[in-house]
């Protein structure tokens, strides 16, 4: 049996060639470029607000401009803001009923109409918070924050309160019921820029 010239059985390697001939000497020749992986292959990623931390072999999509990868909720979320802490969350809780009483509902209800069309309740707009529709990567609109309202209304009872306060302790990204139905997170806007 006999074999042609520049055969070989792994096809991986080329046949070795003489000095001065072959594709590397051809005038105007480079080596190729290294393969870029396109957001859709597995990288190593550099994961946001974790410094130093990458995640092996995640998959990474592109962020568009002016936002950042959050790990810890697994959200895309503007830069300059934060999930609402647990803490701030709660807290305008009790300050919103406190307002409920001060304002004699009427003057809250009012203040929510005009504060909902920038995403926010009024209790958030003093501790500088916005709901953030997570579909469409926008402030939260009008008839949105409308949904939000409606289904926390509707969750009045005491085991649904319950239910969407431990939803909102046991979550990644601290939705509660209402948050979840109407498609939001709450964030912590400290300097307004999504104003």
């Amino acid at each position: 049996m006999t074999q042609e010239p520049g055969w070989n059985p792994s096809g991986d390697v080329p046949p070795p060639q003489p000095a001065g001939t072959g594709p590397a000497s051809a005038p105007g020749w480079a080596p190729p470029a290294p393969e870029i992986p396109s957001p859709a292959q597995p990288a190593d990623a550099v994961v946001a607000g974790l410094p130093g931390l990458t995640a092996p072999g995640m998959l990474v999509a592109p962020v568009p401009a002016g936002m950042y990868y959050d790990a810890r909720s697994m959200l895309t979320l503007p830069n300059g803001t934060e999930l609402a802490s647990h803490g701030r969350r709660v807290g305008a809780y009790f300050l919103a009923s406190l307002l409920w009483i001060v304002t004699l509902v009427i003057g809250y209800a009012i203040w929510g109409l005009i504060t909902w069309g920038k995403g926010r309740t009024p209790v958030q707009q003093l501790l500088h918070m916005r709901c953030w529709n997570t579909r469409e990567m926008t402030i939260a609109s009008w008839p949105t924050m409308f949904l939000r309202g409606l289904v926390f209304a509707a969750e009045g009872s005491v085991l649904g309160g319950v239910v969407s306060f431990v939803m909102f302790l046991v979550n990644k990204d601290r939705r509660t019921l209402y948050d979840l139905l109407s498609g939001v997170v709450v964030l912590h806007d400290p300097n307004d820029v999504l104003n």
